[in-house]
């Protein structure tokens, strides 16, 4: 008697894919194609066994360039669940047009003993024939996505060397008409002030706090701040260029800053404040002449040295120099670091509520409208302001303020002169004195 073997059902799940959006909305798109057709080569594998699922797996607008696909994800969940054994499609690049991503996806379907079907492309993935011919296949189609990247990027690069615009951000001061840039009036006064305004007063800090209290604002409500503000003037669209990959090439727009302008401008911003600060430096006195003292209570005095055409300036203790190095534990220290480290302890000083009060009561002596607030926050805006003073400025405050600067192995200690914070009040910033004036 024969015993007929029973035919393994396998469970064959469609997927389908297109990476644009365009045309689905239609009747009959390249989804409904796919799926057609993957659902008719099941059919004629049914003697084999092959049945669909109940559900299809459909990414429509999404790329193959990576597995970051809703359909996707389902389907590989579902193959994880063993609830397929088949995964059928149109074509391999349907599935993923990376090799890499597609190695990932078959170890997968290895794992859970499920097999692929190309129905354009016909091979089987449990045969070493069918991987040949599928790492193949994909390799080709990876390298077909690679030669549409590279024509994508030629042609914006040719574009850009002709000077169109290509999109992104359209900057503040134009506006974008047919693909083109062109100058809305009233946002390019607002660009050409900060070139203007920065070329007078050689400070972002000082412009940005100019615009502020002007409540000038960009495109999307947001304040111009020195960030902003260095990011609006080293946009070279300004003087009518486009840039590609840092490279300028004439633009089809029309300037809204001279070039004469923008050189200026530039001359400044090559050398920031704190360079232009260390340049005058050597020609000021010491920022701390006179005030800096040893662990051992002598003197420390300025001195330089150069080396290879650079200055370097150190704080060295009196008795070093007269008598010998081991008077002091303390020889010598760079100027900048000791510098550097009572000027923050300054900043310090200067916001705490005890030197605050102290400033607030001599000022409101002389005038008692002022606030509080008032006092306070003109205090806050000079500490900020500290860094776009000359060097000269910034020795006569430090002599006004400090009374002697301790120095020990542990640190350095500063001792107010707490007259001179009635001297402060006359370098606070014009608008506490406008309202003191008041």
């Amino acid at each position: 008697m024969n015993s007929q073997v029973p035919i393994r059902r396998l469970r064959c799940a469609v997927y389908t894919r297109k990476s644009s959006e365009e045309g689905l909305d239609m009747a009959f798109n390249s989804l409904d194609a796919q799926r057609e057709a993957c659902h008719a080569y099941i059919a004629s594998q049914k003697p084999e066994g092959w049945i669909p699922v109940r559900d299809d797996y459909d990414d429509g607008g999404f790329s193959g360039g990576n597995l970051d696909r809703p359909a996707l994800r389902r389907l590989m969940k579902d193959i994880e669940d063993g609830l397929v054994d088949v995964v059928v499609v149109y074509k391999i690049d349907r599935l993923s047009r990376s090799l890499l991503d597609f190695s990932k996806l078959v170890d997968v379907f290895d794992k859970h003993g499920v097999t692929f079907v190309s129905v354009t492309q016909s091979f089987n993935t449990t045969t070493s024939m069918g991987r040949l011919t599928l790492n193949i296949l994909l390799s080709f189609a990876q390298f077909e996505r690679e030669v549409i990247g590279e024509r994508v990027r030629d042609k914006v690069a040719a574009s850009r060397k002709k000077g169109m615009w290509m999109g992104g951000n359209v900057p503040l001061g134009y506006r974008v008409e047919n693909r083109k840039l062109l100058i809305d009036e009233a946002e390019a006064a607002i660009v050409r002030t900060v070139f203007e305004r920065f070329l007078k007063l050689g400070s972002a800090t000082l412009l940005a706090q100019e615009l502020q209290q002007q409540n000038v604002r960009t495109r999307s409500g947001k304040l111009l701040d020195k960030g902003v503000l260095y990011k609006m003037m080293s946009n070279r669209v300004y003087i009518g260029d486009a840039v590609h990959k840092g490279t300028a090439y004439r633009g089809e727009h029309q300037a809204i800053i001279s070039r004469e302008l923008w050189d200026k401008v530039h001359s400044i911003m090559a050398e920031g404040p704190r360079i232009r600060a260390c340049k005058t430096r050597a020609q000021t006195p010491a920022l701390l002449k006179g005030l800096l003292f040893a662990p051992n209570g002598l003197a420390m005095t300025p001195t330089h040295t150069r080396r290879r055409g650079k200055l370097y300036r150190y704080y060295v203790t009196t008795s070093v120099l007269k008598l010998s190095p081991d008077t002091c534990p303390i020889r010598r220290i760079a100027a900048a670091e000791i510098e550097g480290a009572v000027i923050d302890q300054m900043r310090a000083v200067l916001r705490s509520p005890e030197i605050v009060a102290e400033t607030t009561a001599m000022a409101q002596r002389q005038n008692a409208d002022l606030s509080d607030d008032t006092v306070r926050e003109a205090l806050q805006r000079f500490v900020a302001l500290w860094d776009e003073l000359f060097p000269a400025e910034q020795t006569r405050i430090i002599q006004l303020l400090v009374e002697r600067v301790d120095l020990s192995t542990k640190g350095a200690t500063i001792h107010i002169r707490r007259e001179g914070l009635s001297g402060l009040l006359d370098e606070l910033p014009a608008e506490a004195h406008a309202r003191k004036a008041a």
